[in-house]
């Protein structure tokens, strides 16, 4: 039986969502033997979470010498390590900002092939797809060697429950520290603040959402339903907005289970960064607006009477 690895992320010890996906992903028809590895001593902790989609045996990362927390290169020789020690297969993880350059560092480690933000992956076949020309083909990769190395998009692929019994271990790597890179300080997004790219739920607003201070708006609708606040480039090219809300061809590329769009056209470039959401809702005054063209659902009304109304009612439903 075929055993796969799937590095595991955590926030405040606790396992993301979108990791479920990953393993879904990683266990395809039942086949393989799905072992995850975690780096921040948090294995016992998350194996009741883990365990519920598939994974087998969840093993906690540490090295010898060395700051392990503030150095990427330790890491990354230390899960090269173990990736050896326990004969994997493949890699999957998260195509997040960690993600990817944590397996990048260990794909260079390894000298294996490694693709980054797929969509989907054949574990067996060591293929993978990936999204191009803002989704208009698909390319299907085939990676040649004995390991390779996927970062999926997260949200990409739906997570399917298949629980087994989990057991933890903990490899401590003899991998050591060149000294040449340290993280000295993290700087994150304001907690309690849902990640863009890995949010279930996303609202976006569009150019009519007029000021900065108007996204307060959509940051309350936000706050009941657990979701993320996005924006269109128009927005953030009038200076409503950071870039780092920015969703599109040019900003980031999101697939949450319901995307919200508020005052947005439905252009081209955007609707590149979310056609792969499950759900889309388009509110718009104007009834031709392309993203009508474009939704599942679609609401011909003013955002700044729509979007307070359905907070109401979020919150009255507590």
């Amino acid at each position: 039986m075929a055993q796969t690895g799937i590095l595991l992320e955590t926030d405040n010890g606790e396992i993301k969502e979108a990791n479920f996906g990953v393993i879904t992903a990683a266990r395809e028809t039942g086949d393989n033997e799905v072992v995850g590895f975690l780096m921040d001593g948090s294995a016992e902790a998350c194996k009741a979470a883990v365990q519920e989609y598939g994974v087998k045996s969840v093993i906690e990362i540490k090295a010898g010498a060395g700051d392990f927390n503030a150095s990427p290169e330790l890491q990354a020789n230390a899960l090269a390590e173990a990736m050896r020690h326990y004969e994997v297969s493949a890699l999957l993880g998260l195509s997040s900002t960690w993600g990817r350059d944590l397996m990048a560092r260990v794909a260079a480690a390894m000298d294996a092939p490694l693709a980054l933000d797929c969509v989907g992956v054949a574990v067996r076949d060591q293929i993978v797809t990936k999204s191009h020309f803002s989704g208009k083909t698909i390319a299907k990769i085939k990676l040649e060697g004995d390991v390779f190395l996927c970062g999926i998009r997260p949200n990409a692929i739906e997570a399917a429950p298949a629980a087994v019994e989990a057991s933890t271990d903990v490899y401590t790597a003899s991998a050591g520290d060149s000294g040449r890179l340290k993280v000295v300080e993290t700087k994150g997004a304001t907690s309690g603040v849902v990640e863009l790219t890995e949010a279930n739920v996303i609202v976006t607003g569009g150019r009519p959402i007029a000021s900065t201070e108007n996204f307060s708006i959509l940051k309350a609708c936000a706050q009941e339903l657990g979701a993320a606040v996005g924006a269109s480039r128009a927005a953030v090219d009038a200076g409503y907005a950071p870039h780092a809300m920015q969703v599109g061809q040019t900003g980031k590329t999101v697939s949450p289970k319901l995307y919200i769009g508020c005052g947005l056209s439905g252009s081209v470039q955007h609707f590149a960064g979310m056609k792969t959401s499950k759900i889309i809702v388009a509110v718009n005054t104007d009834k031709d607006a392309p993203i009508f063209t474009k939704c599942d659902y679609g609401i011909l009304g003013d955002l700044f009477e729509v979007v307070p109304a359905l907070t109401e009612v979020l919150k009255e439903q507590g």
